[in-house]
This record gives structure tokens, sequence and C-alpha cells, in this order.
């Protein structure tokens, strides 16, 4: 059988990503097919904290990262007004900022160079003793040596947000076909897919099925785009009265993100585990001591959830985006911790690219060459 879709586009991957992709593309008038192996937004997006923090994990290194980073959350407000619009659904958008803390003398003296690093930089930072911090946050320990508030980070409630963008999508007119997955995909004038037994031709095929983005067959091996799962354990825990942690905290080895619903995730782990997904009692422990550490009150809360998801990250864990190196085939994979952020900014590159062929200067950093 042969489905002729021309003048459409594929999207494979109903994340975050390629849910942004989509609705973006049904805005400007493109048609579009979303598949997804499963259910569309339970994978990586719904196992994610949400955090839109850049000036934060700003590293010494990944420079283009950072600068795609901030203009990406520089798009979050008017993303968010038009998306909540546009589903009648609120995402839990807060700008309260990220307090990274230190726990001991010597992370206090690796902050502090980390603090330096991002004051050159020309980062929106500024450093607290300890009595600043817990002016600001009461729930941090009573004894932690200082901390570093960025104000300008952000956050989203991840779950409220997939849920947000599928709704959208199907609204602007978009077709989501979910537990179905992709057997193949075909470069070409025009492009194709085989999914169950039909070979589906497109203008365009775009890869962002995060962590699974090699597994679909067709793509020569060099052509495969280089991404492989990461795992990472997390838990929820129940925020009850009269805790009330009110901002993102990260520490040396766990962060917790609370939302407005009550839910305070913590994580994470970062392992090279292939596709193992077993939440074990060791990545548990080594997450709820850090965070312990840093915020002892989260002691008495209830655990409701625990689970391992799979970021996808790249040979250098950042994004490929745009021209696959053969005909009809785009990349949008490959976001490892970042695909929340980076959702609006990959959204208008890869659907102007799409659309007509426009190339931001953004772009060739990511390319997957």
């Amino acid at each position: 059988q042969r489905l002729l879709l021309m003048g459409r586009i594929v999207i494979i991957g109903g994340g975050a990503i390629g849910l942004a992709i989509g609705w973006r593309l049904q805005q400007a008038g493109v048609q579009t097919v979303l598949f997804d192996r499963r259910e569309a937004g339970r994978a990586s997006s719904w196992l994610s904290a949400g955090m839109l923090a850049p000036d934060t994990e700003r590293g010494f290194e990944d420079e283009a990262l950072y600068h795609l980073g901030r203009e990406s959350l520089r798009r979050w407000p008017s993303f968010v007004a038009a998306l909540e619009a546009a589903s009648g659904l609120g995402v839990d958008y807060r700008t309260g900022g990220t307090l990274h803390v230190a726990d001991d003398r010597d992370a206090a003296e690796a902050l502090r160079r980390h603090f330096a690093f991002q004051r050159e930089q020309g980062l929106d930072v500024q450093w607290l003793t300890g009595a600043e911090a817990r002016d600001m946050e009461p729930f941090l320990a009573p004894r932690l040596p200082g901390a570093v508030y960025a104000s300008s980070d952000h956050q989203v409630d991840n779950r409220l947000l997939v849920e947000a963008l599928i709704t959208a999508y199907q609204k602007a007119g978009g077709t989501l076909r979910e537990h179905t997955p992709v057997e193949a995909i075909e470069p070409g004038e025009p492009a194709a897919i085989r999914v169950d037994g039909e070979r589906v031709e497109a203008r365009h095929v775009i890869v962002a099925a995060g962590a699974w983005s090699r597994q679909s067959g067709g793509l020569v091996p060099n052509l495969r785009p280089p991404v492989r799962p990461i795992k990472g354990q997390m838990l929820q825990l129940k925020m009850q009265a009269p805790f009330d942690l009110q901002h993102v905290v990260w520490g040396r080895d766990a962060y917790l993100a609370p939302k407005s619903n009550g839910r305070l995730l913590v994580g994470a782990t970062v392992e090279e585990m292939g596709f193992d997904t077993s939440v074990t009692a060791g990545g548990l422990y080594s997450i709820l001591e850090a965070a312990w550490r840093i915020v002892p009150g989260i002691y008495d809360l209830e655990v409701t959830e625990t689970w391992a998801g799979l970021r996808p990250g790249s040979r250098d864990n950042d994004p490929l985006l745009g021209d696959a190196g053969k005909p009809g085939v785009v990349y949008a994979t490959g976001h490892y911790r970042n695909g929340i952020l980076l959702a609006p900014i990959t959204a208008t590159l890869i659907g102007d690219w799409v659309a007509d062929q426009r190339a931001s200067p953004l772009l060739p950093a990511f390319s997957w060459e």
C-alpha cells in the first residue's frame, strides 16, 4: 500500500520537541502528521523536571548551546501565552529563579569559581551568603555556606506542557497517530516512511524521536543520528504544609523543582545504561541523600512516584538540528537535558527550515556533521 501525503510533513516523535514543531507548522498553514511509537508526550518529556535554567547550567564550555538556550528562554513567555490561549490549558509557568547552593566548604569554593565565570560572561546572577539564601528560601539547610541566585531562570510543569501541546496541535488541525512505530525512513524526493505496512510519502520527514531516533531503519549507518539514551532516575514527593518550597534548588548532586499543584520533583542520576529504565535502590538513595543535605525538610514528605527516563544525548550532548544530509530528512533530536527549554527555539528553527528553507544562523553549530 502507498499513502501519498505530498505537501505534508511527517514528524517522528510526539514529545515536547515533535509536538512544538508540529504546532508551529500547523499555525503556518503546513499540514503535518505526527507518529509516536507509544502515547504522545509520555516518554522523556513526561519524565523530566521542566526546568528552564540556562544561566544556572551555564558551563565553562558549550557557548553555542548556552546562547541557543538563552534565545529559547527569551521566547518562552510569548510561547506560553500563545499555547495557553490555543489549548485553553494552563502550564504552570513560573519565573521565580533558581538557587544554586553549596552544601560544604569545598562545594562553596567550586561554586565561587563558577559564579565568577558567570559574572565574566555577563549573566544576571547574585552571590548570597547562607543566611541571605535562607531568607529567600527558608527550607534550605541551616548551615549552607553560600548560594548563587539566577533570577532569570524559569520553570514549567512539564506534564501540563505536553498535554497543552497535544491539545493545541490537534486543534490546529494536526494529525496524531499514537502507538504507531515507524519501521523505516526512506530519504528521497519525496521522502517517505514505512509504517503499518504503508509507504507514507511527504515533503519532509522530521526525526524528533529523542533517545529512539536511531531505531528506525532505512538510513544508512553513518547517517543515523548519533543519539544514545542516558538514564535519569527521579522521584516525586508530595508537598504538605508547612513545607512549601518556592524556588528550584540545585545542589552538587541533586535538584528539587516544586510545582504549584504540590508536586516536588527530585532528580536526577546520569547513567550510561542503554535503554534500561529500572529504578534502583542505589539511584534513589543517591539523589534523596543529596537533596536531603540541602533541603532537609523533605524527610517526612510522601513519595508518590518514582521513574527512570531516557535523555537523548548526542556525542557532545548538543542537539542535532536541520538537514540530515539525505534528501527530505531533517533532524530535531539529541536535546539531552534541554528538550523542554529548547522546544520554542527548535520549533522556530525547524519550522522555518522545512516550511520555506529559511536557515537561521543558529543552525550550523548544531549540524549532524
